[in-house]
């Protein structure tokens, strides 16, 4: 399995500032592939130390905009920027920051489950790494699985170590697509903690999720899309399930 190299950090690019009041900030932004409109003129911010759940039915745009703020993929109209930094100018810096678990793994198949964190570490420039792969290793349920070929590892196992290679680096910003994808229970509690954890040290999470009622729990901050627009920015605890099923089924109905 190859890997977008170009999405991989330069461990020699130094860090930008902290302590931005808006850990994500999206002004206008569209997408646009051949004549097919994906993203609609959108904008919202994220405040830092936010969990944000990102809702929507599916083809509402809610993986074309995280693979964006991951700097995966560019906007074709508008402007981004994470903790500051300019998502076309500055990519580099902003691969430092963040970490991203869509729906590809991004792991080496042929390389064990240690021997992926360790590669990775490295081209963080993690000084700890050995230490800090054993510990997530640990974390995530995958110490038997330490020696095991990813290939060998069952699609709930990959998404455990998708999840530590996300994140290994401790990033300010971390970007999740469908993360409780393959999950048993034990996991996806796994995978609240973390969550609840980063929020409690001021660390920001977006995520996406088609469970409602954990997406409502987990965040303090949703963004609805449909249909690539926004319908939907605010206190998460002022939406309900019902209503959010309610706003994909109005948005719709509307004329694209």
């Amino acid at each position: 399995m190859s890997l977008r190299m170009a999405n991989i950090p330069d461990p020699s690019l130094s860090l930008p500032p902290v302590g931005h009041q808006s850990a994500v900030e999206v002004a206008n932004v569209g997408k646009v592939y051949g004549v097919r409109p994906v993203l609609r003129g959108i904008s919202f911010s994220v405040p830092t130390g936010v969990s944000l759940a990102l809702l929507g039915p599916n083809g509402a745009g809610k993986t074309t905009l995280l693979r964006a703020l991951a700097t995966l993929t560019t906007f074709t109209t508008g402007t981004a920027s994470i903790l500051g930094l300019d998502l076309r100018a500055d990519a580099a810096q902003i691969r430092h920051i963040i970490g991203y678990v869509g729906h590809q793994p991004h792991l080496y198949d042929e390389l064990t489950a240690s021997e992926n964190l360790l590669f990775f570490a490295r081209m963080y420039g993690l000084p700890d790494g050995p230490r800090r792969t054993t510990e997530l290793l640990e974390r995530v349920g995958l110490r038997l699985k330490t020696s095991d070929r990813v290939r060998t590892l069952s699609r709930g196992q990959v998404q455990r170590l998708a999840l530590a290679r996300g994140i290994l680096h401790d990033p300010a910003v971390l970007l999740l697509d469908e993360p409780d994808t393959g999950l048993d229970e034990d996991a996806a509690a796994l995978l609240q903690t973390i969550i609840n954890e980063r929020q409690q040290r001021g660390q920001t999470t977006l995520f996406t999720t088609h469970q409602l009622d954990r997406a409502l729990s987990l965040s303090t901050q949703s963004v609805v899309l449909v249909n690539g627009r926004l319908v939907y920015a605010g206190p998460a605890a002022d939406l309900t399930p019902a209503e959010v099923r309610a706003l994909y089924a109005t948005s719709k109905r509307r004329t694209p």
